[in-house]
């Protein structure tokens, strides 16, 4: 069984990926831990090519995206080209937008129009790849499924993969090490994260290993299973309110794992 390789969700140093500038101080500083793989997500406005350049300055690789919901949908032959200069070949979404998440007719629409872009992106060597939060888990409201049952049902393995995230998975009460099974063959990434429940009932994000999820345990699950990546992410709640202090600690924990 192959080790996963580490690497950083850029969205959790997003206030410091918007300018050519700061991506390439964020990246410099990611590169002086040992990081060599990177989720795009929330960077820019930058052009894909100064990205590129900048990644190739500090042989980092990008492993997945995050792009919006319109952007796939109406926009997707710019996108792919913009992940082929990036040198991805996973094109991620984060969420599906409140208006496509109910009733039910108006998510198995939004899910088809997902899937014709996964379908078209297959020439061109490339897979989807959807990020839950916890809503996917719940039954859609006036119906006896979920978006996640809707998602593994009506979509295709072979274009369609998920971005598994542990911490929200976790929150919503599914076993994370059971939903890594459950998506097995399905899966690129797997977002780490972890937290702690607030004073309110609602989750309190953490850096890696100082939460309520058994990351180690999932990692072993990606491990057997033969996922390529795991990545951190965190968004907010940062230790000291600094994210590189965060990330930093995360980075350590992620590799303690690799024992």
């Amino acid at each position: 069984m192959r080790r996963p390789i580490p690497g950083i969700q850029l969205y959790t140093l997003r206030d410091h990926t918007k300018t050519a500038e700061d991506f390439d101080t964020t990246l410099g500083r990611l590169a002086a831990m040992g990081v060599k793989d990177v989720q795009l997500s929330a960077v820019g406005p930058i052009d894909a090519a100064v990205q590129r350049k900048i990644m190739d300055k500090y042989e980092i690789r990008p492993c997945v995206t995050h792009r919006p919901f319109g952007r796939i949908l109406d926009d997707l032959p710019a996108l792919i080209e913009e992940h082929r200069i990036l040198g991805c070949d996973a094109l991620g979404l984060g969420s599906l937008p409140p208006d496509r998440r109910q009733p039910e007719q108006t998510t198995r629409e939004a899910i088809r129009a997902l899937q014709a872009a996964a379908d078209r992106l297959v020439p061109h060597g490339m897979t989807f790849h959807y990020h839950n939060h916890d809503f996917e888990f719940a039954p859609i409201p006036g119906s006896d499924c979920s978006i996640l049952d809707l998602m593994l049902q009506e979509t295709d393995p072979a274009s369609f993969c998920f971005i598994p995230d542990l911490a929200w998975a976790h929150y919503a009460g599914m076993e994370p090490t059971f939903f890594l099974r459950k998506l097995r063959g399905r899966v690129k990434v797997v977002h780490f994260k972890d937290y702690v429940p607030g004073p309110d009932g609602k989750a309190q994000l953490v850096s890696l290993g100082q939460g309520v999820v058994d990351l180690k345990a999932c990692y072993d699950v990606c491990r057997e299973l033969e996922i390529p990546y795991v990545v951190y992410e965190q968004d907010n709640n940062w230790t000291n309110g600094d994210p590189f202090v965060a990330t930093e600690e995360s980075w350590r924990f992620l590799l303690s794992l690799q024992g």
